[in-house]
């Protein structure tokens, strides 16, 4: 009979707080997506300014990690997204494709981000408005699989711009405020 060596040191420091801090931020990522501001067609919620907000401030593995976790949590019934609804076929329906806009706008702007736009807020500004255009591609276009292009645009993104813009400003100087704040390495 073999013997497997154990390891008896905890976890280092870094790996527990990197565990701690995907958690903080997917429960983030639900708080956020249960902020509604009455809208129509929909109500708005805050899940960009979150995702602009986490990729800006962590990086790419994080936030993308934590929107992966958030996923994985609303496929599991827990109710982290907008609305009642949760569930694998949540992430079928309308918003599935913003969903996974989220993901891919994370990986670009922590990417990004890593490489000193934190410090650069216009550049920073500018790669948190190319992800919101990753959420809206996405969206629109699985949207519009469902209701048409037309009604895509016009439903899933034309009305929710102005805010989205608003949203990528307040993440870019909420980033660039806490960068100024506490500088890394």
């Amino acid at each position: 009979m073999s013997r497997v060596a154990v390891d008896p040191r905890p976890l280092t420091p870094s790996l527990t707080a990197n565990i701690v801090t995907l958690i903080v931020a997917s429960a983030l990522l639900a708080v956020s997506a249960k902020v509604e501001i009455p809208f129509w067609p929909v109500p708005m919620t805050l899940e960009v300014l979150a995702v602009l907000g986490l990729a800006g401030l962590f990086g790419a593995r994080i936030a993308a990690g934590a929107v992966l976790l958030w996923l994985f949590e609303g496929a599991l019934g827990l109710p982290v997204f907008a609305g009642p609804a949760a569930g694998v076929a949540y992430l079928g329906g309308p918003t599935g494709g913003y969903l996974v806009g989220f993901f891919l706008a994370a990986a670009l702007v922590g990417f990004a981000a890593e490489r000193g736009l934190r410090t650069k807020p216009v550049l920073l500004f500018l790669v948190m408005l190319v992800g919101v255009g990753i959420v809206y591609a996405t969206g629109v276009t699985w949207l519009a699989h469902l209701v048409g292009w037309s009604r895509a645009f016009h439903v899933g993104m034309l009305p929710f711009i102005p805010a989205d813009l608003t949203k990528a400003a307040l993440a870019s100087a909420l980033v660039f405020g806490a960068a100024r704040l506490v500088p890394r390495a």
